[in-house]
């Protein structure tokens, strides 16, 4: 797909991954409404970008659905949603202060497996009704999965479950829209130079860089960004994970 004139809806467009998928959107040419639950800085990237920028809680059907019919009425239907929005909060099961709270694993869940699909199931009603493209073609969704879907850490039970629930959605949901002409790809990022990690001390930063294999360094955004872009120009990509983390393979701690 050529994402030149058609609609794209961002999660967590406000910053890191998907501040920087909506500026390489944007520059090919998609009209980009940014959904975040800070509006500060999703406004500063649409301001940037000639974009629009919604406020949305993703773990909530009502948000979703109020933000998506923004978005429609901005742009028109949508023809690419890229799932950004997420949390990874650090956590053991057992800690010192004794079990992990029920609630810290559910929020957790709730914003980055929920939320991905509760914003999949609204943008692909509207991609079924849209005309097909090229081959076919009608729509495109991308979700973020991580490295630690397959190799989470300890403290990581929370993050490495949900990850593994947006990758576990990904081959359904593709055979289900499959005939339809909508693909549903899942892009699993190891370490990337969002600002959760580059607020760390520098030798921890430099610690986590040197585990990766090559390059030695953190992935950038703009790399994770121009995957998307490819993903929506190779029509051949459909039902699958792709990592992007320069070989690593996380270890327990």
């Amino acid at each position: 797909m050529d994402v030149k004139g058609h609609a794209a809806l961002i999660t967590g467009g406000g910053s890191g991954l998907g501040a920087e998928t909506g500026r390489v959107l944007a520059r090919a040419g998609a009209k980009v409404a940014l959904l975040d639950v800070n509006m500060d800085g999703a406004r500063a990237v649409a301001e940037e970008i000639g974009g629009t920028a919604i406020e949305c809680d993703v773990s909530d059907a009502n948000s979703a659905e109020n933000a998506i019919a923004s978005a429609r009425e901005a742009h028109g239907p949508a023809r690419v949603l890229v799932n950004c929005a997420g949390v990874a909060p650090a956590k053991k099961i057992v800690g010192r202060k004794g079990p992990m709270p029920l609630d810290d694993f559910r929020k957790v869940v709730e914003i980055n497996m929920i939320g991905s699909f509760n914003m999949l199931r609204l943008a692909a009603a509207d991609m079924l009704e849209l005309d097909e493209l090229e081959d076919g073609e009608r729509g495109l969704v991308v979700s973020t999965a991580s490295i630690a879907a397959t190799e989470g850490q300890i403290g990581q039970v929370a993050y490495g479950a949900s990850k593994a629930g947006v990758m576990g959605m990904m081959l359904p949901a593709a055979r289900e829209f499959a005939e339809k002409g909508i693909r549903v790809m899942t892009i699993a990022p190891g370490l990337i130079g969002t600002p959760m990690l580059l607020n760390m001390p520098q030798e921890v930063q430099d610690s986590l860089a040197s585990q990766v294999p090559f390059p030695h360094r953190f992935g950038r955004p703009d790399e994770y960004a121009r995957l998307v872009l490819h993903i929506c120009e190779n029509v051949m990509l459909n039902a699958d994970t792709i990592r992007l983390d320069g070989a690593m393979r996380m270890q327990a701690k």
